[in-house]
């Protein structure tokens, strides 16, 4: 075995047939400090993509049944999963080969026989790439965004966990993902997304808006629902609050004193106090300011 001096961690899937193959790259890869996993099928790498989420695949081209493009474009077509980078390994060099690659959503190609040391500065260069990239998914997660990004046909190229969940609870099934949207947000895209598109074809309507980006061949696009309930609605649903409360409590989230809000929804500060107490009693707190966090944490968590 030809000895790596490169060094880089994280964790790969190997996609291959060829046990000889498996086992160069399992001690080669181990051997840089890549933790490795193996998958002998394009069936069981998307079993182990779903369930694992690798940092990055190496995916062979050529395995019988389910071969290594189409698993490829299942993995892109599936939100939770489509963001992990793809690498082909192929003894297939021809042009229309390598295209196929792409076009199946691979982000590099190394042909057969493998030069390791080729192959792990390509895999360090992506890990980079895709754990920055990674960042900010999940910072947008933090923040409560719904984003995902699209390529200019609509297809999905990365969501965020919270974007797939709304998707999900919204009705969208995987079809609808994979080829009912794209066909959606195509023509929107083409025509310059200036205005929000609605998706009313889901149990849940959906709002999709288009953010900027410096990428020309990529869009960030932030979902929500269409009908949204306001925050009263929300806060009464959650705490069990009633009416009057849930007004109490949002002016409250909101900065406003016991004047302020007595003011505002015409009763006095006494009955503003009384208020705040069963407020307090429902949210298991002890003062407005406890509430207010509470309130403003749930509600950032389900817009």
């Amino acid at each position: 075995m030809m000895k790596v001096n490169s060094k880089c961690s994280g964790v790969v899937l190997i996609v291959d047939d060829n046990p000889e193959t498996i086992s160069m790259l399992n001690a080669t890869l181990s051997e840089v400090g890549l933790t490795v996993l193996v998958a002998l099928s394009g069936q069981q790498a998307l079993t182990i993509a779903k369930r694992i989420k690798p940092e990055i695949i190496l995916m062979d081209a050529m395995m019988p049944e389910m071969d290594g493009f189409e698993a490829c474009r299942r993995i892109k077509s599936d939100a939770l999963i489509a963001h992990i980078p793809v690498i082909f390994m192929t003894g297939l060099n021809a042009s229309e080969d390598i295209v196929r690659g792409f076009d199946a959503g691979g982000i590099d190609y190394v042909t057969k026989p493998i030069d390791v040391q080729g192959l792990v500065a390509r895999i360090g260069a992506q890990l980079t790439n895709s754990r920055i990239a990674n960042g900010a998914r999940q910072a947008l997660d933090t923040l409560g965004q719904y984003s995902l990004s699209v390529d200019l046909n609509g297809k999905i190229l990365w969501s965020t966990p919270n974007t797939h969940s709304l998707m999900n609870s919204s009705g969208a099934t995987p079809n609808w993902i994979a080829d009912t949207l794209p066909r959606q947000l195509q023509p929107w895209l083409a025509e310059g997304a200036k205005q929000p598109l609605r998706l009313d074809d889901l149990v849940q309507p959906l709002l999709v808006t288009a953010q900027e980006s410096e990428d020309a061949d990529e869009r960030l696009l932030v979902l929500e629902l269409a009908n949204k309930p306001n925050d009263e609605e929300l806060l009464r649903e959650k705490f069990g609050l009633t009416a009057r409360e849930a007004e109490v409590l949002t002016w409250i989230s909101k900065g406003k004193t016991n004047h302020e809000i007595a003011i505002i929804l015409d009763f006095s500060p006494r009955t503003a106090n009384k208020h705040l107490e069963q407020i307090f009693r429902k949210l298991n707190v002890e003062n407005r300011t406890t509430a207010a966090a509470v309130s403003l944490r749930y509600l950032s968590q389900i817009k």
